[in-house]
């Protein structure tokens, strides 16, 4: 499988998924003009990847900020990886700022919403 990376934008986070590795990360701001059309060839590809995915699966949400409609895809990422849990060690790593309570309280709400342990991790923060 191919990796997919999409360099960050303004709205638009930064995206890496690589298989080989298996690792899937997004990054920065997520604000897209139309969230269902930005994340489907994400979800495409992560729903690929559960068909033959590594032993551990990690992804990095290191996410300062996203809106309604990116939460909404954010979960149906988050639900794919869920049903991996059989084949693959899945680490959830949900970043955020230290001083952003909202983003933590949003990691701990999104983990039960999925039934999975998140690792919180607060950060001063973020890498540009």
């Amino acid at each position: 499988m191919e990796p997919y990376e999409i360099t960050a934008t303004v709205d638009t986070p930064e995206v890496s998924l690589n298989a080989g590795k298996g690792t899937l990360s997004l990054a920065r701001m997520s604000l897209p003009e139309d969230a269902v059309e930005f994340y489907s060839p994400i979800l495409q590809w992560v729903s690929d990847y559960c068909k033959s995915p590594n032993p551990q699966t990690v992804f990095n949400m290191k996410l300062e900020y996203f809106n309604t409609a990116s939460s909404k895809q954010l979960i149906q990422i988050l639900l794919l990886l869920q049903g991996l849990q059989d084949k693959s060690v899945v680490i959830i790593n949900w970043y955020y700022k230290e001083i952003d309570e909202d983003m933590q309280g949003l990691g701990e709400e999104f983990s039960q919403i999925i039934n999975m342990p998140f690792n919180l991790i607060p950060v001063a923060k973020f890498d540009k």
